[in-house]
């Protein structure tokens, strides 16, 4: 598994990226088809890591008018609107938020979309227990929340993917240091009546940096995809 962080990167920009890799994965696995297993070329896969500015996404399976505030808003408070081609329904992304986005070939892991998207809470979930944060699922609601049955539930990180030829696409977006305002402006993940949190908020000064963050995804990853995750050499990202 490759590691790549693309730092704040606009979130088209890092969407083409993700098609990029994403088409060498097909690709690979197209070619490698046929061939008996000793051919075959080495299977690779990613993750990448990023941050956007200000900017709402909106799933398949999402309603338009879960974005609460019109075109002049979006340009007043400096976000985006745009329909891509994930599940789920509209989120926020800005600064201070971790992103991951995992490209996979889910032959070599499980061909269960349901039980791929348990794993990708699971890292989240042994993420935040390192840090003394009790995290947990929402029956029937993808993403990972604290507090999730009891009287105050809280979305700490949203979730949304796509796969074809059992490749994936899109992850995660795990509320680290945020602007929660942002939130306001939507009905985050189509769910009324439930807050939204971040690392910050329940944690304050003891919030640990985003880069000891990622390592700890990395590591939690790892563990729960039994993988071997590794930055390129001579990267600024191998820390």
């Amino acid at each position: 598994m490759e590691c790549l962080d693309l730092g704040l990167i606009s979130f088209q920009e890092a969407w083409s990226i993700q098609e990029r890799y994403f088409e060498e994965v097909v690709e690979r696995k197209k070619r490698n088809r046929d061939k008996p297993e000793d051919l075959q070329e080495r299977r690779k896969h990613y993750l990448l890591f990023c941050e956007h500015p200000h900017v709402y996404t909106l799933g398949r399976n999402g309603k338009a008018d879960h974005l609460l505030i019109d075109e002049q808003k979006l340009k007043a408070i400096g976000a985006e609107f745009l329909p891509i081609n994930r599940g789920g329904d509209i989120t926020y992304h800005g600064p201070g938020q971790l992103v991951g986005y995992p490209i996979l070939d889910l032959d070599d892991f499980t061909t269960d979309i349901h039980e791929y998207l348990r794993r990708l809470e699971e890292v989240v979930i042994r993420t935040l227990g390192s840090y003394g944060l009790v995290a947990e699922r929402s029956a029937g609601e993808t993403g990972v929340w604290l507090d999730a049955d009891g009287g105050r539930p809280r979305k700490i990180c949203a979730m949304g993917i796509r796969a074809s030829r059992w490749v994936t696409m899109h992850g995660w977006a795990l509320n680290h240091q945020v602007d929660m305002r942002y939130f306001d402006y939507i009905v985050p993940c189509g769910i009324q009546g439930k807050a939204v949190t971040s690392m910050d908020s329940e944690l304050g000064g003891s919030n640990p940096g985003r880069n000891e963050v990622r390592e700890e995804l990395v590591r939690s990853f790892s563990e729960v995809f039994n993988c071997t995750c590794r930055w390129p050499e001579n990267s600024s990202n191998a820390h």
